[in-house]
């Protein structure tokens, strides 16, 4: 993401301002993530670079 958009912040808490939801979370070495949302109704749909999206509720406890 960052290679796409280099302007985008390093770090960004989690939480209602953050566009990756709850908690994002890398799957190993490489480009695909499992992320809450805070937007839920785009579950399923072709919105998401190459991510698994998730309700904020059900990532909270992902490590």
């Amino acid at each position: 993401m960052l290679v796409r958009q280099p302007y985008l912040p390093r770090f960004m808490a989690g939480g209602p301002g953050n566009p990756l939801g709850a908690r994002a979370m890398y799957l190993g070495e490489t480009e695909y993530r499992i992320h809450g949302t805070n937007k839920p109704d785009t579950i399923g749909k072709r919105v998401s670079s190459g991510c698994i999206r998730l309700t904020n509720e059900d990532v909270v406890d992902l490590l």
